[in-house]
């Protein structure tokens, strides 16, 4: 990740260990993930053995740890670091 954007120049580590807290806003997002995949599971297949759950919920969540972790820190930026999104800077 660059130190700031190359267009605007907005930083994207405020201070050492900013980020440090999107650890607790990818745990909530690794929480709803367990639970919505655990309900579908259980609607879907009709409750199968708890390797299945294990497998599968482990599968989907080291496939989604990238986007997961890219959102958090996103997150992390926008609602505590001061970045704001303008449309002037904006792709589309």
């Amino acid at each position: 990740m660059p130190a700031q954007c190359p267009v605007c120049g907005q930083s994207f580590e405020p201070e050492p260990g900013f980020y440090f807290g999107s650890m607790y806003i990818t745990f909530g997002f690794n929480v709803a993930t367990f639970l919505v995949l655990g309900v579908l599971i259980y609607y879907l297949l009709d409750n199968p053995d708890t390797w299945v759950y294990v497998a599968i919920i482990t599968g989907v969540t080291v496939v989604l740890t990238p986007l997961i972790l890219r959102y958090s820190r996103a997150l992390m930026l926008y609602l505590f670091g001061g970045a704001r999104y303008n449309k002037k800077w904006g792709r589309g």
